[in-house]
């Protein structure tokens, strides 16, 4: 299934500042990138570089004088994924059995407080006997109690404000979800990525929980189908895998996104009431 996405941002830049973007779809063991082109203007030096785990492609460039800039992204990309059938999965994946990686998203970070949330987890979804009926019902709480309003929190905003004001964005409902899965001992990772047909078009947030051996993803929004999503990182939170980081005096001036399906035979996966999930490995 093959995905055509790109991406233009635009700064003012007033002062020395030295920016990191995370806009690069990312070569996975599902997911190919078969071209991918990528240009500044006006043309600034800048190096290509992964995270110390290997699994995040970042940019980094440095300006020094005022200017206004843009970059812009395209790449074609070949996405595969698994449909997990967990009918008939006793789920059991014991904390010791995890390797380090995955151990590491059990811990509480900058804005997935699971330790303040457990008792309210444990009190809402303790009583699922599997891990993917629990983070099911995670999924569907998020929905169905917390309003999707855009522009209502910023880069601050945590899970304990989200659940607190019971209102955010795509960010706010992953690191929501994020929180709650990690208050029962459930290994879960932010998600970033393009996204087919959201609405208005931009970069999407979402979140994987590690349920049997596999990534699953999961999206409490319901915004985009769940096969519609082109991978740019994942992270402990969106601190790991922001589109933008910026060291200095700059302001974005504009955003704009774009992520079509170039395969016809493309129908897009929804939750029908079964335990049929999707996994990107």
């Amino acid at each position: 299934m093959k995905f055509s996405v790109k991406s233009s941002l635009s700064y003012n830049v007033n002062g020395p500042t030295t920016f990191i973007f995370n806009i690069h779809a990312l070569n996975t063991a599902s997911q190919t990138v078969l071209e991918e082109n990528l240009l500044i203007d006006p043309v600034i030096n800048h190096e290509i570089f992964t995270a110390h785990d290997g699994r995040s492609k970042f940019m980094r460039l440095k300006i020094q004088e005022p200017c206004n800039f843009s970059l812009s992204y395209s790449a074609v990309v070949d996405m595969t994924y698994k449909i997990i059938d967990e009918s008939y999965s006793e789920n059991l994946v014991s904390v010791v059995e995890l390797d380090s990686y995955i151990a590491s998203f059990l811990y509480p970070s900058r804005y997935c407080q699971s330790d303040k949330l457990m008792k309210f987890s444990f009190n809402k979804f303790g009583h699922y006997t599997s891990v993917y009926d629990k983070v099911m019902a995670i999924t569907e709480w998020i929905y169905n109690n917390i309003e999707y309003t855009s522009g209502s929190t910023d880069s601050q905003t945590s899970a304990i404000d989200t659940i607190t004001e019971r209102v955010g964005v795509c960010r706010d409902f992953a690191h929501l979800g994020i929180a709650l899965c990690r208050a029962l001992s459930i290994p879960a990772r932010y998600y970033t990525g393009y996204a087919y047909q959201l609405n208005p078009p931009d970069f999407h947030a979402c979140f994987e929980a590690y349920i049997d051996g596999d990534w699953i993803i999961f999206d409490s929004t319901k915004l985009v189908a769940l096969n519609g999503l082109v991978k740019i990182a994942n992270g402990r939170n969106a601190a790991d895998s922001a589109v933008a980081s910026i060291f200095g005096n700059a302001v974005g001036t504009s955003v704009n996104v774009d992520c079509q399906v170039l395969d016809d035979s493309f129908e897009p996966f929804k939750y029908n009431g079964n335990k049929k999930g999707i996994s990107f490995q």
